[in-house]
């Protein structure tokens, strides 16, 4: 798409802010900017306008369907297609398209995860249109981002809690900008979330029944090469997945997405695509497009889109970094300024970021558990389970010289002569980055790199919203009345105070080394390394307190998740457990039983003849004992799932998978893997780790 095109088609399927003002009468327009901008009431007579301009809108764009689209419990996305089409009783229809169709819609909540929230007779539920989001047409779809709620009001989805939390941190954050003299419009979060995935050869995906099911190898010996070599981070791009990149650039920019870098990442077969950022929900939803696109775009180049977090062992996972940023009508708050040290409104929202990650550090390892992301976290190839702040040197010496009563410097950035006068100097930034760090300032912004490259990012991001709104909280009401000399001074000790009693979580060296987790054991940091180590924190007296206080969620919806996070690793866990079980019976025994019947027949054909054959013997000795290694490791799992499978307690299931089930899945994989190195290549059922990472 050339430059022409693509300034005429970014956005054309997005119903902007240009197209509101275009097609709805003036005083319309106006008011759904309130309801946008202000969070006004929505007068039912707006929204029979608006929807009528969306409709003939759509129509025009070839839509013949409306859907509302949300965010289940599940994660992804969900939609359920309504035609515009109303017969009139003569032979012929009508395109029609109401406010209330608009506004409110219901799906079966019954069928969506629900932690007990719905029972399967209690299906009724609603999805509320979010103007702040825009609509958009998928598929000949008018697609319109909703909040997905139950019969009686608790949120039953990923976006409702989000919101929330921004407003929550909206209004804490203007109480703290009001004793800064600023009142702006409008307080709000950014975020630019980079995404990680993995592309294969489709004709290799569909022989793999783990990825199929479970979107994760499950079995697959170390292939002779990995990422040692560290050639494919920022190398040359294959054509084919150039020409794959290049098309769903063209797609996301159509939606408004804006896409802006694409590149390899470290692993074989890995790559990013990173967006310019957004405001914080709708680049959440902006994000989940981006994922769809990923995988529906993948097809038509015949490859397919792994966005799991650890789709292969032995090289790097894929993770979703989550840049957060809070702004006031465009400003960036946590911009440092030529002298940090000097800004105090800068510090006061420094101090309160490092303060909410320590005091709910246990929240946000717990927004980013799964039973995907456990195999990265900690792996030395993503932040460690122990959150951690990195600021970097200039403002880690700003920290230190308040809390030590001292004159902090600030140091201005400095250039490098390269020794080439064809080379133009380069300007050093006052910080370095720090990949190891779960929670890194970035220069204007902190980037959260514990997210899984799977998972909606709502989650981590209600953890921090509603965090920072109590820590604004806190300032603005010790503060408020304070003014003048007063103000700066008390200001300025509430941040001395702040850093000192939370500078256990400032990090800035190595979080891959031990010697880091016995500091942090030392410091009193948690260490959440699995799934079932963070569940009991949801539903904790003080995480109920906590968001009960901001209204982002109740005790039942917090049960709810509860129940629901627990039941989604179960059966993940569960599912994977039976799809070994599946492939080695049915794929790998077969595959083994045929290779060393060969051999055999082989060995007793030569010793016919007179010839001995020693190697070959020995080789059916090996196939022979892996034969049963395997059938016995199998039935082990059977055995151990079964009896996981019968434990009522969500959180008890959940430790038998973990302690019980994961272990008989690792001593089966390994089993199966020390066949495949011995196996002809011929014979082995399913593509290998050198066939999938290395294609052509």
């Amino acid at each position: 798409m050339g430059k022409d095109k693509v300034s005429e088609e970014y956005g054309s399927l997005l119903f902007t802010d240009a197209v509101m003002q275009e097609r709805l009468p003036k005083p319309t327009y106006k008011e759904l900017r309130q309801v946008i901008d202000d969070g006004a009431p929505l007068d039912l007579d707006i929204a029979n306008e608006v929807a009528h301009a969306m409709k003939e809108w759509a129509l025009e764009k070839g839509a013949t369907h409306f859907a509302h689209w949300f965010q289940p419990l599940t994660g992804i996305t969900s939609e359920k297609h309504d035609s515009f089409l109303t017969p009139k009783g003569d032979g012929t229809v009508l395109m029609s398209f109401s406010g209330k169709e608009l506004v409110q819609g219901e799906p079966d909540a019954s069928s969506f995860p629900s932690g007990g929230l719905r029972a399967t007779f209690e299906a009724r539920g609603y999805t509320a249109w979010d103007p702040t989001s825009p609509a958009f047409i998928k598929d000949e779809v008018l697609c319109i981002p909703t909040a997905f709620i139950s019969y009686t009001g608790e949120a039953l989805d990923k976006k409702t809690p989000l919101l929330r939390s921004q407003v929550a941190l909206e209004t804490q954050a203007k109480r703290v900008l009001a004793l800064f003299g600023r009142e702006p419009k409008r307080v709000y979060t950014t975020i630019g979330p980079e995404q990680e995935y993995f592309l294969i050869k489709e004709s290799d995906f569909e022989k793999r029944p783990d990825l199929i099911y479970c979107g994760r190898t499950l079995f697959g010996c170390e292939p002779v090469k990995g990422q040692e070599l560290e050639e494919h981070y920022f190398g040359a791009i294959r054509p084919t997945v150039n020409e794959f990149m290049k098309e769903v650039d063209d797609e996301l920019w159509k939606l408004g997405v804006p896409a802006k870098t694409k590149h390899n990442e470290v692993a074989p077969s890995q790559h990013e695509l990173a967006p310019i950022f957004e405001q914080g929900s709708l680049a959440v939803d902006d994000n989940l497009l981006t994922m769809e696109k990923l995988k529906l775009m993948a097809t038509r180049h015949g490859l397919a889109c792994l966005e799991h977090e650890k789709p292969f062992e032995y090289v790097n996972g894929s993770g979703k970094h989550n840049n957060w940023s809070i702004c006031a009508d465009g400003r960036n708050l946590l911009e440092p300024g030529a002298k940090p040290s000097e800004n105090l409104q800068f510090l006061v929202f420094l101090a309160a970021l490092v303060a909410a990650v320590d005091e709910h550090a246990d929240l946000l390892r717990m927004s980013v558990a799964s039973a995907g992301n456990d195999h990265r976290l900690g792996a030395n190839e993503a932040p460690p389970a122990i959150i951690s702040v990195f600021l970097g040197d200039e403002l880690d010496a700003i920290v230190d010289a308040l809390i030590n009563k001292e004159e902090p410097e600030d140091h201005a950035s400095e250039r490098m002569d390269l020794g080439v006068p064809a080379l133009p100097d380069v300007l050093r930034d006052n910080t370095d980055r720090n990949r190891t760090s779960p929670f890194a300032f970035t220069g204007n912004k902190f980037e959260f790199r514990m997210c899984g490259s799977q998972q909606n990012l709502s989650d981590p991001n209600v953890v921090l919203n509603t965090a920072v709104a109590e820590q604004c909280d806190r300032f603005a009401t010790k503060l408020e009345g304070k003014t003048g000399d007063e103000f700066t001074t008390l200001a300025l000790r509430w941040v001395r105070h702040t850093l000192r009693d939370h500078h256990r979580v400032i990090f800035e060296g190595n979080g891959y080394s031990d010697e880091w987790e016995a500091e942090a054991e030392r410091r009193g940091l948690p260490n959440l390394k699995s799934t079932p180590d963070t569940l009991p924190c949801i539903i904790a007296p003080e995480t109920v307190a906590f968001y009960g206080k901001y209204h982002v969620l109740n005790e039942a919806e917090l049960h709810a998740r509860y129940v629901s996070k627990a039941e989604q690793y179960a059966k993940l866990l569960n599912i994977e457990a039976n799809t070994m079980v599946y492939m080695a019976r049915h794929l790998y025994l077969p595959a083994l039983f045929d290779y060393s019947g060969d051999i055999a027949t082989s060995v007793a054909t030569k010793a016919e003849i007179g010839i001995e054959s020693p190697v070959e013997k020995e080789l059916v000795r090996t196939l022979t004992d892996g034969i049963s290694a395997i059938h016995a490791a199998t039935a082990d799992l059977e055995a151990n799932s079964a009896a996981a499978r019968e434990l009522s307690d969500p959180l008890e299931q959940c430790r038998a998978y973990h302690d019980s089930v994961l272990p008989s899945m690792e001593h089966l994989r390994g089993c199966v893997d020390a066949m495949e190195k011995v196996c002809g290549e011929d014979y082995w059922p399913v593509p290998t780790y050198n066939q999938m990472l290395f294609w052509v």
